[in-house]
This record gives C-alpha cells, sequence and structure tokens, in this order.
C-alpha cells in the first residue's frame, strides 16, 4: 500500500522548490494534495501537473499571511477531499536584503517574521482542529539549519526560522491529546530555482558547499523527510526538528 493512501494533505508554498516536489511525493504515495500557493501561475501548473499523472490535487491560491485567504483554503480542503490529516506548512525563505541586524532593514526582518513564522501559525491555527476532526495526524514546519547553528548574514531569516523550531515543540505538546503530531524540518542549502538564482558562484558559496558533506541537497531530499514525517512511519515522532544537513551543523 501507498505510504499516504487516503490521506488528505495541504502543502503551502507548493508550486515550485521543495513545496512542488513534495506534493507531487505525496501524491504519488496516494494522498488527496491541496496546493496552497501564492503565485497563480505556478500553483495551477503544480495542481495540473499532478493531476495529469493520475493523482488528485487542488489548486487554491493562497497568503499565509492573509487569516481569510488561510481559512478559505482550509475550508476548500475539507469541502473538496472531505477531510484534512497532513498539513506542511513548507511557505517561507530568505532574500538577499537579509544580513546582520545592525545592517538589514527593519522591513526585512517584519517580512521574514510575517511570512514564516505568523504564516505557520495562521495555517496551523486554522487546520488543526481540521486534522484532530479527521482523527489526528501530523503537521510539519519548516525550520531550517540557520536555526540550528551560528550563520553570518541571515539574522531576520534565522529569527524566523528559531522560532518555528520553539513553537514546533509547543505544539507537539498542545495538540498530542489530539493525535496531531508536531515535527519540522531543517534543510541545509537546498538547490531549489529561488535559492540557485541567489547563491552566486564566488570563494564564499564554495566554501560553504565544501562543507556539506555529501553534496548539496536537492528538493527531492527534503520531500522525502516530508514523507516520512507525514506517514505512520513517525507515529511515535512529535517535537523533533529533523535536520536534512548534508553534515553542514558537525562541519
Amino acid at each position: 500500500m501507498a505510504r499516504l493512501q487516503d490521506k488528505i494533505a495541504l502543502i503551502t508554498g507548493a508550486g515550485g522548490g521543495i513545496g512542488r516536489a513534495s506534493a507531487e511525493l505525496f501524491a504519488r504515495e496516494g494522498a488527496s494534495v491541496i496546493i496552497a500557493e501564492f503565485d497563480p501561475t505556478t500553483g495551477a501548473a503544480a495542481g495540473a501537473a499532478i493531476n495529469a499523472a493520475g493523482g488528485k490535487a487542488l489548486f487554491v491560491r493562497t497568503d499565509v499571511t492573509d487569516e481569510a485567504s488561510v481559512k478559505a483554503a482550509v475550508a476548500a480542503a475539507v469541502a473538496h477531499f472531505g477531510g484534512l490529516h497532513i498539513l506542511y506548512n513548507n511557505a517561507g525563505g530568505s532574500t538577499l536584503q537579509d544580513g546582520p541586524l545592525t545592517e538589514a532593514p527593519i522591513d526585512e526582518f517584519w517580512r521574514a517574521i510575517k511570512l514564516d513564522l505568523l504564516g505557520t501559525w495562521l495555517t496551523s491555527r486554522y487546520a488543526i482542529p481540521e486534522i484532530a476532526r479527521s482523527g489526528g495526524g501530523s503537521v510539519i514546519n519548516a525550520s531550517s539549519i540557520v536555526a540550528l547553528m551560528g550563520w553570518p548574514g541571515k539574522d531576520a531569516y534565522t529569527a524566523s526560522k528559531g522560532a518555528i523550531s520553539a513553537l514546533t515543540r509547543s505544539m507537539a505538546v498542545e495538540f498530542a491529546a489530539d493525535k496531531v503530531r508536531v515535527n519540522a524540518i531543517a534543510p541545509c542549502v537546498t538547490r531549489t530555482p529561488r535559492v540557485l538564482a541567489q547563491f552566486a558562484e564566488n570563494e564564499t558559496t564554495r566554501k560553504i558547499a565544501a562543507r556539506h558533506l555529501v553534496g548539496l541537497a536537492e528538493p527531492d531530499d527534503v520531500a522525502r523527510a516530508a514523507l516520512f514525517l507525514a506517514s505512520d512511519e513517525s507515529i511515535r515522532t512529535t517535537g523533533h526538528i529533523l535536520a536534512v544537513d548534508s553534515g553542514l551543523t558537525i562541519s
């Protein structure tokens, strides 16, 4: 049997990168997938690709920083597929505007907090009751290795991802009685189109790449970790931060 057979999963930011790789993998493993994506072009394309491959997907344009938009996405999932078992809070990311807190624009701090942290908070707020009503399931939050180690030049992003890691542990305790497991994934540098566009080839980036002991991660690497946390294989795992770090945090 497929590992997510008859499960319903909502994935934010699923129009590209890690989110799309996860949506496609979840669908191949039997899940019905809600593509909760802000960009209508990439979101619709991701949903169409899954359906064309024989899977089940619904694209819902979603702004994770907007409460009404999040409520509508969760409601659409329940109305279309009949419930919800899995939430993957994947939407988020850093920008080139980030930097040391003494230099980065204050607007960049609030952008990171709003997109990463508030987006995770809001989507969980409305999805978790539906997961509980469906008999329980899994919430997966997107943290980062910057929350597990010192990383210069990303202080806004580090603040948001560190908060998500702490929130993950709190949520795990809060909702265990509802049979809702809550874990997070902390990826290393992952070769998504957005990251590759920022990752200029120079001596600094070559040194960072060299510290990834078994190579830079691909979106599929992170998607497979998400699959484990989404599936019943992780039924006794909650409150943990799973590093997909290619050995970076020990190098």
